[in-house]
């Protein structure tokens, strides 16, 4: 998609709009110099022989030396590398590859910046602190920000807007909040994490399932299907009797698999677990929002 975006391929259907100006179409693709989009690849693609103050100002042809000098030394400000400017790529981290490729690609001012998995060759417990500045000086910048990522989570913690698709098609748009809480489908919730789906009877706007009834507002009567999240169930004194199957320890909490009705549960729980081979009772979590489909959707 990013490609796309980035006039790298041709489209074979549809139409690609930056700003509201047409872009590409069938017949129509506008040269990728032309569309105002900084795409930066995931191995960052530094020019080894460029150090990083040349690099940053690689694309600012037909300018006066000064202004260009003038741009490359407010990027490397804006993103902390001022300390680098001349040193090689091979001599830099993971982090500051990264941040010099995102600064050159800022420096033609692009109006929509495009970047893929951008975090994923960050060391875990580097990755938190170099994605939180980075997108503060994303935002700082003022620029849009098209990001790709297979990690849910981070998707949920760095998105303004959340695009779900799968197999190149959309299957939701919308406030991560609302992505996650209210997905339109199966198939959209599955996209941000795990899930139970289970059977359901609904009644008058109930759906009734073996973990208790949950609200189905506009669900017409008959059999369906809820897609129930981990942190949606609950161990309870009252509920569905289940045996502990699998405990695995995640740090702050124990993420816990039980059998019961049939199928497998998965669930957390923030103190000591029960030991595996154990019975549990569990129960949809008060306030709990689980998707409600029609079984034949």
């Amino acid at each position: 998609m990013l490609r796309l975006i980035a006039g790298l391929e041709p489209v074979d259907d549809g139409e690609i709009r930056i700003r509201g100006q047409a872009v590409a179409a069938p017949g129509l693709t506008a040269a990728p110099e032309h569309r105002g989009v900084g795409l930066v690849f995931q191995d960052n693609a530094l020019f080894p022989h460029l150090d990083v103050r040349a690099n940053i100002g690689f694309g600012l042809t037909g300018m006066a030396a000064d202004v260009r000098r003038a741009r490359v030394a407010v990027l490397l400000d804006r993103f902390h590398i001022a300390h680098l400017a001349d040193a090689w790529p091979h001599m830099l981290s993971g982090g500051e590859q990264q941040r010099v490729a995102i600064a050159r690609a800022l420096a033609r001012e692009p109006s929509l910046l495009l970047l893929d998995e951008p975090f994923s060759g960050l060391d875990g417990h580097l990755r938190g602190a170099v994605r939180d500045a980075l997108l503060a000086d994303l935002r700082a910048a003022g620029t849009s920000v098209l990001i790709v990522t297979h990690d849910p989570e981070e998707a949920m913690m760095i998105a303004d807007n959340l695009i779900l698709m799968a197999e190149s098609r959309i299957l939701q748009t919308g406030r991560p909040e609302d992505c996650y809480h209210r997905p339109v489908s199966i198939a959209a919730a599955r996209l941000l994490g795990d899930i139970a789906v289970i059977d359901a009877v609904v009644t008058n706007g109930i759906a009734d399932t073996v973990l208790g009834a949950v609200q189905a507002a506009g669900i017409a009567d008959g059999a369906a299907k809820i897609a129930v999240r981990p942190d949606a169930i609950v161990a309870s004194s009252t509920g569905v009797a289940a045996t502990v199957s699998a405990i695995r320890f995640a740090g702050r909490y124990y993420i816990v698999e039980a059998f019961a009705a049939d199928q497998y549960f998965t669930f957390q729980l923030p103190g000591k677990p029960p030991a595996n081979g154990e019975p549990v009772t569990l129960a949809l979590r008060p306030g709990a929002l689980p998707l409600v489909v029609r079984d034949d959707d």
